[in-house]
């Protein structure tokens, strides 16, 4: 017994060494992947570039003092704190975390979450036995070991529980581009094969997804809940004596409209039936709108007065019909690129959102257009556009400008971004195999997660819609239905619908 006890903390220390020589190896060899590890952990993202080395550089250090005889005490305390640190951080990736990461690969690969937490506790004990063994006889320094021994512990847990506040204050409120990915948040669960790629989604209710088409714009194409085969129906609206340039169809409750803002003119009809009449006439020239009742909808003009973009309300059955909010959109240098975006609206809540294209920002309203300012976690602050003015008086941009954010869709309080962006640390060729969908909150400033939609035959996600049940996307000719995780459901589901307050 005397013997084992005397010849533990070597075994302890070669066991340590075999273990951080490989894990410190393994990370330099896969460096890239183990970087994209950290930066994906919903504890550490914001600290991913230094904590990679940093890791590293201190598994090596250990590796050095336990070789080192006289060192080996020192070493131990070091394994000490570093597996202390490890098993802090899965215990709250377990209980505090949002959303639980894969597996941390290496040699603990095979393991899940709870397993980890074992092998690293028994290192813990591991080591705390072998410092005891080391001085268990010496009287003169075995009480300020064991002090040493507690503080170690105490200041390994302490520090990772920093890092989690620090890293969620610099992910949720510094705007500090770093992504938090939601681990498989969806499942694939059905595919329908489209005839073209000219389809976009046009609404949805409890019964049937909509889909229009540029192609063939006075067809409305539906699929029900079983998601197995599509149906077509054709519009007949009761006036086709404009020159159309842009229809579009949007659909709401049991109601569809039929629109072309070039007209300008609004159509309105059942969805049991063909015929759409027009509703509205001549009122307000348009280039985006939405619907937020049978009589009301939010609008983006371009006004003649001063040539920029603006929004406004087109209310049927109010005089004057069209109200201009002109002070919604923040000029930054000419009030058209730098002001260009999509304008969208959860047809629940009617709670409308104007997403900037190439800016870190939108702007969340009521049905009253009454505004509240968020941001999204890119740095882009300022549009990065250059527009130029010819002579012959239009206005065209000196370069193809820094996209910031795509297509998006909305459910209840939560907004769903298509970035054009790669943040820190995020694998290259998985940005090119996929789209990255970003998720925030429109009652309050927060960024929730992101998530990854891959290729469908080498085609990437052009638009998404969300419902309580599923995530629907399009691809090239594909139509994807996609279910959540249990695990992830209350990320993507309404739930009741919050008021927004004037700002």
């Amino acid at each position: 017994m005397r013997k084992l006890v005397e010849q533990l903390p070597t075994l302890t220390a070669y066991f340590f060494v075999l273990l951080f020589m490989y894990a410190s190896v393994s990370k330099i060899l896969d460096f890239e992947n183990f970087q994209v590890q950290i930066a994906q952990s919903p504890i550490l993202t914001a600290y991913a570039g230094v904590l990679s080395y940093a890791v590293i550089s201190i598994e090596l250090l250990i590796v050095i003092l336990l070789l080192i005889p006289r060192l080996r005490p020192a070493g131990l305390f070091f394994s000490l704190g570093i597996m202390t640190s490890f098993t802090a951080y899965i215990y709250m990736i377990l209980h505090y975390s949002e959303s639980v990461p894969c597996s941390c690969g290496g040699i603990l690969e095979k393991m899940d979450w709870d397993e980890h937490l074992f092998f690293n506790l028994v290192c813990v004990l591991l080591a705390v036995i072998a410092l005891i063994c080391i001085y268990h006889n010496q009287q003169k320094n075995r009480y300020k070991a064991y002090i040493i021994l507690c503080a170690t512990i105490l200041t390994s847990s302490f520090v990772v529980i920093l890092l989690y506040i620090s890293s969620e204050y610099t992910i949720k409120k510094e705007n500090n581009f770093t992504r938090r990915f939601l681990i498989h948040p969806l499942i694939e669960d059905k595919v329908l094969q489209l005839d073209n790629e000219h389809y976009y989604f046009a609404g949805n209710n409890t019964l049937n997804v909509f889909l229009g088409n540029k192609s063939t714009p006075l067809a409305l194409t539906s699929t029900d809940n079983l998601f197995n085969a599509l149906q077509t129906m054709h519009i007949y609206p009761d006036q086709t004596d404009h020159t159309y340039t842009n229809l579009q169809l949007r659909v709401k409750d049991s109601d569809y409209y039929l629109y072309d803002g070039s007209v300008p003119v609004i159509y309105k009809g059942k969805l049991t039936g063909p015929a759409a009449r027009t509703i509205s006439y001549n009122e307000v020239y348009f280039n985006q709108l939405v619907v937020i009742d049978s009589s009301t909808f939010a609008v983006r003009i371009r006004s003649s007065k001063t040539g920029e973009y603006e929004l406004g309300l087109l209310s049927l059955n109010s005089h004057p019909k069209f109200t201009l909010h002109d002070q919604l959109l923040e000029k930054q240098i000419d009030g058209i690129f730098d002001a260009d975006g999509q304008l969208v609206t959860d047809l629940k809540s009617q709670r409308i959102t104007y997403m900037y294209a190439y800016r870190n920002q939108f702007l969340v309203m009521n049905d009253q257009l009454q505004l509240k300012k968020f941001k999204t976690i890119d740095t882009i602050s300022r549009a990065q556009v250059e527009p130029v003015t010819l002579a012959d008086g239009s206005t065209k941009l000196k370069s193809r400008p820094q996209k910031v954010n795509a297509a998006l869709a909305a459910n209840g309080p939560f907004l769903f971004n298509q970035s054009h962006l790669m943040g820190k640390h995020e694998s290259k060729d998985r940005w090119k195999s996929s789209t990255i969908v970003d998720i925030y909150r429109t009652d309050k400033q927060e960024y929730t997660g992101s998530f990854y939609l891959d290729r469908i035959d080498n085609k990437p996600v052009s638009q998404i819609m969300v419902t309580d049940q599923y995530l629907y996307a399009i691809a090239g000719r594909k139509l994807i239905r996609y279910r959540y995780r249990t695990s992830n459901v209350k990320y993507f589901t309404a739930g009741e619908a919050e008021n927004l307050n004037k700002e």
